[in-house]
């Protein structure tokens, strides 16, 4: 469990805390009255804890750490978190998938549509789902976990104080953007600050303005905000076109359509996972929508949304592709459980291709009605590398953000794979890094890799990539590399897995979490 250093807003921190202490639990494998048996306290006492309405002395904290094996707090700065990996061991066993990231921070987004209460199940909890919280609650809107800390309750007032808006936690996730769909709705005018702590311009806003300007808003970034007008066109019907394939575009554009009174057509709309999840949500909501997991989307709006509903949020397929890579560049045999396959065939197709052996069970649904699942178990084989490029494509093709992880298969297949990531500017570029672990992997431009394999994979220290994607990439290859390596400032990973350590530790990784 990472310390956390103590905040001045005191509310802040006890449900900074609280999420510490019930992550801590969960991971000791104790109930809340497990937990306040060691303590001498009560269960309810426990859940206020959890839910960062107990106050906290020094003393509590203290019990709590030692009742938790796990020190929670600390007075003074820790700093950054560093990983020591012991590789070059085969992991073993089964790995389930938890929820999709993506889809949780979209639905956080929609939930501003509904009066009613919006309880979300099976959420993520990462940095990302956390900061987003942070927004929410700043403005106003009631978010509470339950006891065991997977499901969220949400309850938006009448009256949103965007006045109030937690500015450092919004400039900190790129998901802020999402607001401006349901915002629309709110108020004719407000300002949001710039999505993901940099100067995005308009360059970036750009799809977004296409696509919501038919609902009447006009965006314009400057001064470090987004600051938005509304018109209502008050048209039955309404037709746009994507000048992207974007996910966030879309899912936008499906939130501004959600109620605004008529039709709505999005071509050129994106089918992916956390789309479908949006729509499957707004269903539940009364909106109308026809074309689910396809390209051009016909949206039927309500100006009221009220209703009380329950929706559980669908596997990730990222993070399935992330375990498949820790057991195929290990030579392992592993069974990762619950994988999303409508979004992972185009990687099986490749990965077969290149001569892994894998076994699919019989699929069964998701807890959504609708996602297919299937586990997936992979057996060591030797890889080789394909014959065309490997490059992304919006679903139903190779998922951008599963790309950086056919860099590290390439490198354990025998012969040269181009890797062209032509979405992300310079993102190709924190790939190379793999060369620190013997990788022979070349810089063909800011948008292609060249990796030739096979490789002898070297243990190396190296500081974590500021990309998601590329730090788990260098994470993973540590646990193929022979030795001890470290991997230094590794908090990125948080934003986007849930104790993806200790699941690794599970599987037989040799992974110890150090401060400075």
């Amino acid at each position: 469990m990472t310390p956390t250093d103590i905040p001045t807003d005191t509310a802040h921190t006890t449900t900074r805390i609280g999420s510490l202490v019930r992550d801590a639990r969960l991971h000791r494998g104790l109930t809340q009255q497990q937990l306040a048996a060691r303590l001498g306290t009560s269960q309810s006492a426990v859940a206020r804890i959890e839910q960062g309405n107990q106050n906290l002395t020094l003393e509590l904290l203290g019990r709590l750490s030692a009742a938790l094996e796990s020190e929670l707090i600390s007075l003074g700065p820790t700093g950054p978190t560093h990983l020591r990996v012991a590789g070059g061991h085969p992991l073993r066993g089964s790995v389930a998938v938890k929820s999709s990231k993506n889809a949780a921070v979209a639905l956080l987004c929609a939930a501003l549509l509904n009066r009613g209460r919006t309880t979300l199940r099976n959420v993520a909890r990462i940095v990302e789902v956390e900061r987003l919280l942070d927004v929410l609650r700043s403005i106003g809107v009631s978010a509470t976990w339950d006891d065991e800390g997977h499901d969220l309750t949400l309850v938006v007032p009448d009256a949103l104080d965007l006045a109030a808006i937690d500015a450092d936690a919004a400039r900190r996730t790129r998901s802020i953007i999402m607001f401006l769909g349901p915002l629309l709705h709110r108020a004719q005018t407000f300002e949001l600050p710039y999505a993901g702590g940099c100067d995005l311009g308009t360059r970036t806003v750009q799809p977004h303005m296409i696509a919501l300007r038919p609902f009447g808003l006009e965006i314009e970034a400057r001064a470090g905000e987004y600051h938005a007008t509304v018109q209502h066109t008050g048209a039955p019907a309404r037709a746009i076109v994507l000048t992207e394939r974007g996910d966030t575009v879309t899912e936008n554009a499906l939130l501004a359509a959600a109620r605004t009174d008529g039709t709505t057509v999005i071509r050129n709309a994106s089918s992916n996972y956390m789309v479908q999840d949006l729509c499957l949500y707004l269903e539940l909501l009364g909106v109308g929508i026809e074309g689910l997991g396809t390209t051009t989307l016909v949206v039927h709006g309500r100006p009221v949304l009220d209703a009380d509903v329950d929706y559980t949020i669908s596997e990730d397929p990222v993070e399935a592709m992330s375990l498949l890579t820790a057991g195929i560049v290990t030579g392992s045999e592993l069974t990762v459980q619950r994988a999303p396959v409508d979004f992972l065939e185009i990687e099986l197709a490749v990965l077969a291709e290149m001569g892994l052996r894998y076994e699919l069970s019989a699929e069964y649904l998701a807890d959504n009605g609708h996602t297919r699942l299937a586990d997936i178990t992979i057996h060591p084989s030797e890889l080789r590398a394909p014959i065309d490029k490997i490059h992304p494509m919006p679903f139903p093709g190779l998922n951008i953000d599963n790309l950086p992880f056919f860099a590290v298969i390439a490198a354990q297949a025998a012969g040269s794979t181009l890797i062209h990531d032509w979405v992300y500017d310079n993102r190709a570029i924190h790939l190379s890094d793999l060369t620190r672990l013997g990788a022979d992997v070349r810089l063909m431009d800011p948008h292609r890799v060249l990796v030739n394999g096979p490789t002898h994979w070297s243990s190396a220290e190296v500081i974590c990539p500021p990309a998601l994607r590329p730090a788990v990439v260098i994470l993973l290859a540590m646990l193929a590399a022979k030795g001890t390596s470290v991997l230094r400032n590794v908090d990125i990973i948080a934003r986007g897995y849930e104790q993806l350590y200790e699941r690794l530790i599970e599987m037989g990784a040799a992974i110890e979490v150090f401060h400075d």
